[in-house]
């Protein structure tokens, strides 16, 4: 609410400058929005004036729901909002069916656009919708895209800067929807199409055709996407502007044109018009010898020009070197200088510019239009406010002077309202004094003395007329007056301070120093007669429409730029005072767009050239708050005993008395109308506020005590009805679970029964649950913890017979992990071992008798001890001749002659390629053997340790096959059956006779037999092998 406002008003400022106590302080009311603007409040009211602060940010503050939420809201009921302002303008047109009209003003960049964007959406969200309605508003709503491309600019001040004025009334019908509208523009300030200042930009549709038109359209204009092409177009400051995105703004004022109804050829004439005016730019000229006249020197920028605008190249030609002059009802033509010619190249561009945009309004107008009698109206005002630069022209005396006219309206209405609502009141209206700047617009309009009208003079005298003689002219004409100074009027302190060209008006908002240079060029406007026809040739249908043929037969002179001006004006101010107004006064708190930054100069320049203070000032001449006294005393009747809560001896006026009685207040202070109550000062509204807020803490804490005891009270009554049901519920569920478990134990049971019966019988429906439970105790509390430990155990628990399916599976799988499991902890050098004897169980096992014997006996690489280890693998690799030198297995070895069989100690070494016999003394190589002409290894199956190794050849100067014993003759065959040879089949078991070979093709026999013990003796030429 926006009465919550006043208790936190010294944090963020009042929201109603009406209630500013120190109203007549500059300082004060710079502070309040300063406070405001702080806290992202850009709204305040001064009574139902609404002044606006730019956030330079998006504040959420336009969203739908809000839109709804100030709809046919009381005005002071929710905080300062443009919403709120529109509202009360649409209802207000509603109710008493009275057209309105809302003004929107301020400097460039202080929100004047945005504010009336938001006006007109808060005007379609608010109105009847229907099929036919739609569209208007599209349409509505489309209008401001399309005249910001063309009539909008980026300036140091503003990156959207409104060029021109702009008056809407948008036309309802008796049910409060839109059905049509009407747009007036005033001022467009077309010098901006040729030339602007550092840091600004040409019109928005400039650039957007050129950035964001497709190759198509660029082609057929002979545009480039290069903006320094184009003299037009300032060079010194930025082409891209960070907050206009040109890309999007074109597509939506291509979206415009389609909603507004233009055809496809004024669409395309449009732009070809906007094209030409860019290459005009580039038309260079170049004075003539004599320099008496000019020529163009690059005549195919012209021939594009001519064939966009649809004119002949020779018109346009022509009408950039020579001018036409009637003398004696005879056209004469003069040729123009080059100065003379760059000015109608400029010309011609303003004139076609400005004439476009006028046509533009009208085409809008026409899609707009509405043939009905019975419409009211709503005005939306977008206007420049008052203008003060360092140097002042023609166009910023125009601005001032529509702001003047502007101020004498705004007061009047003002003091028009204030009176009217007194007397509708029955309160005695106070003669208010105030500035009447009558005597301004008088100075500047009158129709004999006033400076329009000597600029007029000075434009249609013959002679040599210059900026200077006009000033002459003004400063003899209006001689001594208290708001005109010039340099001859000045005194001679004052001359310090204005310059002899410059001459001071003392406006409203202050004196303002114009400078006359230029001031009879652009109040003439003057456009040659070649133009007008060179145009008039034009098969464009746009500039046919704009430069009528009627134009040219016309033999007036034209009115000047001032009293065109002027003219327009005065329409505006009779259309403004027929209707009921409001106003929305834009500041900007910065030049820097800052969202942060508050600038007190510039805002104290603003509400002083706004006429803010001077509006503060008459409202506040009376009575500073004035509410409906209904509201007033259903808001304030908790303060007083005699009207709490409710007053029944009287009426709601009379309770309104009673409060002020008990607040002190006297007749002077406080009156009661016949619809509301009337306070002089903002003091006595906040001590009535103060004291509410103190009584609203004493009847929240009486409310709180009534609450809580009946809240207690609902609560017992809840407990003790939830103890009873919760303690039948409980009771009633305990029984019921226990019925339930005796129930299942009871089945349970029964099935048991049937299930042990059936047991051994295929499972069933009857025994399935007795089978599972065997199964799952034999699995879980039987063969468990029962498993075998090691790969060697075999025990294996006892299945029922329901599990032996299953038992039968499991018993090899968990042999299998067991080994698994084994294996993978094996260190390599056990593995390795185990691979020996896995090797030799293959060959050995149950066919020699001391097989047996080896089991648990590890196989070793060497059964020498590490000295004699260590000298006989140096032997070895001294020996050998090749990689495989490592040792296998080394060993104590009997050696017997091929010979007699006589035998010797010898030392075996085995490696990976050869098989070696040392002398056991001195380590000497008797014998040196390559493992791969080892034929095979020949062992008895007897007790014996006899061992044979046949050779594949016997080579030159080789002793035969080998004949050895050894007491690890199983270690010693498998050794190097498995390591040299890398096969174990080369490991034969023999019985009875075996022969080996010697040299020279002779054979030898090796007799094994069966004895007591073991033996190996030479028996009648053969080796007899006896073993056990």
């Amino acid at each position: 609410m926006a009465y919550e406002a006043l208790a936190a008003r010294d944090r963020i400022g009042v929201q109603d400058f009406v209630l500013l106590e120190d109203f007549q302080s500059l300082d004060a009311f710079s502070e309040n929005l300063k406070k405001r603007f702080n806290e992202k409040l850009i709204y305040t009211y001064i009574g139902p004036v609404l002044v606006s602060v730019n956030p330079y940010r998006d504040l959420d503050l336009y969203t739908h729901e809000l839109c709804k939420e100030y709809r046919q809201v009381e005005f002071f009921k929710l905080p300062p909002h443009v919403f709120a302002i529109a509202d009360t303008a649409y209802f207000a047109m509603r109710s008493d069916r009275r057209d309105q009209c809302i003004l929107v003003s301020g400097e460039s960049g202080a929100g004047k656009t945005e504010a009336t964007k938001q006006i007109l959406r808060y005007l379609a969200v608010a109105s009847e919708k229907s099929r036919e309605v739609g569209k208007i508003k599209d349409q509505l709503l489309q209008s401001n895209p399309l005249l910001e491309a063309f009539g909008n600019a980026t300036t140091t001040r503003n990156d959207n800067s409104s060029r021109f004025g702009k008056y809407m009334d948008v036309q309802f019908d008796f049910l409060g929807a839109p059905v049509g509208g009407h747009i007036l523009n005033y001022l467009l300030e077309k010098s901006r199409v040729v030339v602007q200042a550092n840091g600004e930009r040409n019109f928005h549709i400039f650039y957007q055709i050129l950035q964001s038109g497709d190759a198509a359209l660029l082609k057929r204009l002979h545009l480039t996407k290069n903006m320094q092409d184009y003299r037009y177009l300032a060079k010194e400051q930025s082409e891209t502007v960070f907050t206009i995105k040109d890309d999007q703004q074109y597509k939506e004022t291509v979206d415009a044109l389609r909603v507004l109804a233009f055809s496809k050829q004024h669409t395309e004439e449009l732009f070809n018009i906007v094209g030409a005016i860019l290459h005009m730019g580039n038309v260079e000229l170049e004075a003539s010898n004599d320099g008496t006249t000019c020529r163009m020197t690059n005549p195919d920028i012209a021939a594009i020009v001519a064939e966009l605008l649809g004119a002949p190249p020779a018109a346009i030609n022509n009408s950039l070197t020579a001018k036409t002059i009637i003398v004696n009802n005879e056209h004469v033509e003069s040729p123009l200088s080059l100065e003379e010619g760059l000015y109608s190249r400029d010309a011609m561009s303003k004139a076609i510019y400005d004439r476009l945009f006028s046509w533009l309004v009208r085409h809008v107008n026409r899609t707009l239009e509405v043939r009905r009698s019975d419409t009211v109206v709503i005005g939306l005002l977008d206007i420049y406010g008052f203008e003060v630069f360092q140097t002042n022209s023609f166009e910023q005396f125009c601005i001032n002077y529509c702001n003047e006219k502007l101020q004498q309206i705004f007061i009047e209405l003002t003091l028009k309202m204030e009176q009217e609502e007194y007397q509708r009141e029955g309160i005695e209206w106070e003669q208010i004094d105030y500035f009447n700047n009558v005597i301004i617009l008088d100075l500047i309009e009158d129709k004999n003395k006033g400076l329009i009208s000597f600029m007029d003079e000075e434009c249609l005298r013959p002679g040599n007329a210059t900026d200077i003689s006009l000033l002459e002219k003004m400063t003899v004409g209006v001689n001594k007056h208290d708001h005109f100074m010039s340099f001859e009027l000045a005194s001679r302190e004052e001359k310090k301070n204005i310059g002899r060209e410059e001459f001071r008006l003392v406006h409203y908002a202050g004196p303002v120093t114009y400078n006359v240079t230029g001031f009879i060029e652009k109040n003439n406007d003057l456009l040659f007669r070649n133009i007008k026809e060179a145009m008039q040739k034009s098969t464009n249908s746009i500039m046919q429409e704009v430069f009528p043929k009627a134009e040219i037969l016309d033999k007036k002179r034209p009115l000047t730029a001032g009293t065109q001006f002027k003219n327009s004006l005065n329409r505006l101010a009779d259309i403004l005072k027929s209707k009921v107004p409001s106003y929305v006064r834009c500041i900007k708190p910065n030049n820097k767009k800052s969202p942060v930054e508050f600038d007190d100069v510039l805002v104290h320049h603003q509400v002083k050239y706004l006429g803010l203070m001077e509006n503060l000032r008459v409202r506040r001449a009376g009575f500073a708050y004035r509410r409906d006294y209904k509201y007033f005393y259903n808001r304030y009747k908790s303060i007083c005993p005699e009207t709490w809560p409710s007053y029944k001896k009287g009426t709601p006026a009379q309770a309104c008395d009673k409060i002020a009685q008990l607040l002190g207040w006297n007749s002077r202070d406080f009156k009661v109308g016949k619809t509301k109550v009337f306070i002089r000062n903002p003091k006595q509204l906040y001590e009535i506020e103060d004291k509410l807020s103190q009584r609203k803490v004493e009847l929240a804490i009486m409310l709180q005590a009534q609450i809580r005891k009946v809240i207690a009270r609902q609560y017992l009554k809840r407990a003790k009805a939830a103890v009873t049901t919760f303690s039948k519920s409980w009771r009633r569920l305990v029984a019921m679970r226990e019925l339930r478990k005796r129930r299942n134990a009871a089945r349970a049971i029964r099935a048991f029964i049937k299930g042990f019966i059936q047991r051994n019988m295929p499972v069933n429906e009857h025994n399935k649950r007795f089978v599972r439970m065997v199964r799952i105790q034999w699995l879980v509390n039987e063969l468990s913890p029962n498993l075998p430990k090691s790969v060697l155990d075999k025990n294996w628990p006892k299945a029922p017979e329901v599990c032996g399916e299953a038992s039968k599976l499991l018993k090899p799988l968990q042999q299998r992990v067991m080994v698994r499991s084994y294996i993978r902890k094996l260190a390599p050098e056990r593995k390795q071992q185990l691979q020996w004897k896995l090797q030799c169980s293959e060959v050995f096992s149950g066919k020699k008798t001391t097989y047996s014997d080896t089991l648990p006996v590890p196989f070793m690489p060497t059964r020498l001890d590490d000295s004699l280890s260590q000298r006989v693998t140096d032997t070895v690799t001294k020996t050998s001749t090749d990689s495989g030198a490592g040792i296998v297995f080394a060993g104590h070895v009997v050696k017997y002659d091929r010979h007699g069989y006589k035998s010797r100690q010898r030392l075996i070494a085995a490696t990976q390629s050869a098989v070696y016999l040392l002398d056991p003394k001195n380590l000497g190589v008797k014998e040196h053997h390559d493992a791969e002409n080892i034929k095979s290894l020949t062992l008895s199956e007897k007790s014996d340790g006899f061992v044979l190794i046949a050779f594949n050849s016997i080579a030159k100067g080789s002793k035969g096959d080998l004949l050895i014993s050894a007491d690890n003759a199983i270690e010693l065959a498998t050794m190097i059956a498995s390591c040299s040879l890398k096969n174990m089949s080369a490991v034969v078991l023999a019985s009875g006779d075996i022969e080996h070979h010697l040299p020279a093709n002779k054979t030898g026999t090796v007799r094994l037999q069966s004895g007591p013990a073991a033996a190996i003796v030479k028996e009648g030429g053969a080796l007899v092998v006896t073993g056990a």
